[in-house]
């Protein structure tokens, strides 16, 4: 018993491997209410549920309270569910402070480290820390990876998330377009379970078979397939005035689903792995990609863009970049998003 991976755990329950403490925490709350979801629904058939499953808040929880529901024994059934929701706010698992009032967890921390140590084979206790999680250096950490579950999740970096949804799919028998995916990503951002909402949806309304493109985006997520951000930094590293302009009267004209900054924050990523890729002495397609974080895919977009845009320039597009990102949070002087956004297309390109 040790850390496991999503994966794992999901494996296990399914094979009915079961342990008797699960601590999941970290920062991605997806894979945690993922593995709740099948703890709640999978281990306990319905009857069993009525008497042995059982559900708390940390913030409600008394440990001694907790532990005596933990070494209760499971009637007419093999195990018992105890899931605590918000187990950081326990006492016992993180003290506030030195002063008087932590000598109640101290006091807390004793009898829940006896459990830990000693947990009852037929209980699952389940500790859900979303945001948080324990010192790997403390006794209760390390009490509950040698006797049970451990999941640590994070954040799933930006350039992860295309490879994510279409692993996602692939997972319901689905295939998306490389440029699907990366709209969805751009537009959706890293909470993974929006995404995985949006892509349900999706997955409700395709004809058997159908793959996933921009037309399905655009569609039922509500992303034009012309005039996005994926579409603008194209139409920028292409040196197209007249499309990136238009995109940017769009983007004006619909400032709620095409926020400023965010744009922003998505043309600086692109034009700094355009000078990256300018570094780089090995410019075959396999290696850009890997170099650059993108599919393959999109490699001929960069090698057009690396021709229209020097490293001197692209230090200067980047300078400029931070100033109108500056300006769109409301320090300088500067115009409506509308207006410097046309402002910058022009300023990049000239």
């Amino acid at each position: 018993m040790a850390i496991k991976t999503f994966e794992d755990i999901r494996r296990d329950l399914r094979n009915k491997i079961y342990y008797p403490i699960y601590l999941l925490q970290g920062d991605e709350p997806y894979y945690i209410d993922q593995l709740t979801d099948l703890l709640e629904n999978t281990v306990l058939d319905e009857m069993e549920r009525e008497f042995n499953q059982t559900v708390v808040y940390g913030k409600d929880c008394e440990v001694l309270g907790l532990i005596s529901a933990a070494k209760r024994y499971p009637m007419m059934s093999n195990y018992q569910v105890l899931i605590v929701k918000e187990a950081q706010e326990i006492k016992a698992f993180f003290p506030k402070s030195k002063d008087d009032t932590d000598a109640d967890a101290k006091d807390q921390a004793s009898p829940l480290l006896h459990y830990l140590q000693q947990p009852l084979s037929s209980t699952l206790l389940v500790l859900r820390m979303k945001y948080k999680g324990l010192d790997k250096r403390g006794k209760l950490y390390k009490a509950i990876e040698k006797n049970g579950a451990v999941l640590e999740t994070k954040k799933l970096y930006d350039d992860k998330l295309p490879q994510w949804i279409e692993t996602y799919l692939s997972g319901k028998n689905t295939k998306i377009t490389p440029k699907a995916s990366l709209l969805m990503a751009e537009h959706l951002g890293n909470d993974l379970s929006r995404i995985a909402n949006e892509c349900d949806k999706l997955l409700i309304n395709l004809k058997p078979g159908e793959t996933i493109d921009l037309k399905h985006i655009e569609l039922y997520i509500g992303v034009s397939k012309e005039f996005n951000v994926f579409e603008f930094q194209k139409a920028l590293g292409r040196r197209d005035f007249l499309t990136s302009i238009k995109i940017a009267n769009y983007f004006s004209a619909n400032p709620k689903n095409n926020p400023i900054q965010v744009t922003m924050a998505v043309l600086y990523s692109y034009f700094s792995k355009l000078l990256l890729y300018h570094s780089l002495a090995d410019k075959s397609r396999n290696n850009i990609a890997a170099a650059l974080k993108v599919n393959p895919f999109f490699v001929d977009d960069y090698n057009t863009a690396g021709r229209n845009y020097s490293p001197d320039k692209l230090v200067s597009i980047i300078t400029i970049l931070r100033e109108f990102d500056l300006k769109s949070k409301g320090l300088g002087s500067g115009g409506g998003d509308g207006d410097l956004l046309k402002e910058l297309v022009y300023r990049i390109m000239h």
